[in-house]
């Protein structure tokens, strides 16, 4: 008897989709497309129960006019802004995702860029290894400042920030975050700072670590103005959405040393426009960016463990749907 449902994983998942079958398979055929955008989907999902996608397709209106029978979405990953969830929402369709399975890779990342910036190891490394004039001494890193009691400032104190905060906090530095939406109380549960006002962060804020969600109100939240409020010489880590911060104004404040350092885990477009000011800056060995800013591919979730976590997290939360359970983790 063949099975009832039938759920595609658009994107990401290789055959044989272990764990996926592993849970979803006495009840539903599991297929998997490996798309790489949204024109693939095209006659793949439309007799889709649920459909779990990653972050290499988006699902706009057209095609959730296609579908016929789902009834839930699944973005295994934290950000959901790849899925018009307010469309389909308009057609009786869940949208959820995975928010907890790589909470605490992407705070290690977080602080990890943190103290590659901050501690010099980055600068010295690539200084080092690209210009043989470079003395071999600390003293090509100079100016750098004891962490402790420094401010390490927040935007966003969800899962996520609140692992950044109690890291940072652990390192000896005052934690500050901004963050309109935290339940009053959390400041005092966590032993950290809360700033009304987001220019005041930027004023006080040695290192500032983004971790809130990219949406219309955070759309180049950190651009030339937000930019110019902070200290010179400080530190700019995005592990959160590439929406969130403007890219040329970043390059603009590594040239003039308003920046002393920046690292960016994510970006507008993955992979990324060539001829954008960031990546400009970032290959040119003749700018100041060359040296002091981090470029990741969007890896700062990535362990072995935390994979796992989010295709057996995305395939149960299919499993409750397939069962008339109410899915975990609706964001429409």
């Amino acid at each position: 008897m063949s099975n009832p449902f039938k759920v595609v994983v658009t994107d990401f998942v290789e055959e044989p989709a272990t764990f996926e079958r592993k849970i979803l398979g006495h009840i539903a055929e599991v297929v998997t497309l490996q798309a790489i955008g949204e024109d693939n989907l095209v006659g793949k999902v439309e007799e889709a129960d649920a459909i779990m996608l990653y972050h290499y397709v988006t699902i706009t209106r057209p095609t959730i006019e296609r579908l016929k029978k789902c009834r839930l979405i699944v973005r295994c990953g934290v950000g959901f802004d790849n899925i018009d969830h307010a469309f389909a929402r308009e057609r009786g369709i869940d949208v959820a995702n995975v928010p907890d399975y790589g909470s605490e890779e992407v705070a290690d990342s977080a602080i990890g860029m943190s103290l590659a910036l901050a501690r010099g190891f980055h600068f010295l490394n690539n200084r080092l290894r690209d210009d043989s004039g470079a003395p071999w001494s600390h003293e090509t890193a100079k100016p750098l400042h004891r962490l402790r009691g420094e401010t390490f400032g927040i935007v966003g104190v969800g899962r996520i920030g609140t692992a950044t905060a109690l890291r940072a906090k652990s390192l000896g530095m005052r934690v500050a975050y901004y963050d309109p939406y935290a339940p009053d109380g959390r400041d005092k549960a966590l032993g950290i700072h809360r700033v009304e006002d987001l220019d005041e962060l930027l004023r006080q804020s040695r290192i500032l670590s983004l971790h809130c969600p990219g949406t219309d109100e955070t759309e180049n939240l950190i651009d030339d103005r937000a930019l110019s409020l902070m200290t010179k010489g400080s530190f700019l880590v995005n592990t959160a959405r590439g929406t969130v911060t403007d890219g040329e104004a970043i390059a603009k404040a590594l040239q003039s040393g308003k920046l002393a350092g920046a690292a960016i885990d994510v970006l507008p477009k993955e992979p990324p426009i060539e001829n954008t000011p960031l990546l400009q800056a970032w290959r040119n060995p003749n700018h100041p960016a060359h040296h002091r800013l981090i470029l990741n591919p969007h890896a700062a979730f990535y362990s072995e463990e935390g994979i796992d976590d989010m295709r057996i997290r995305g395939s149960n939360n299919c499993l409750r749907a397939l069962k008339g359970l109410p899915p975990r983790n609706v964001v429409n």
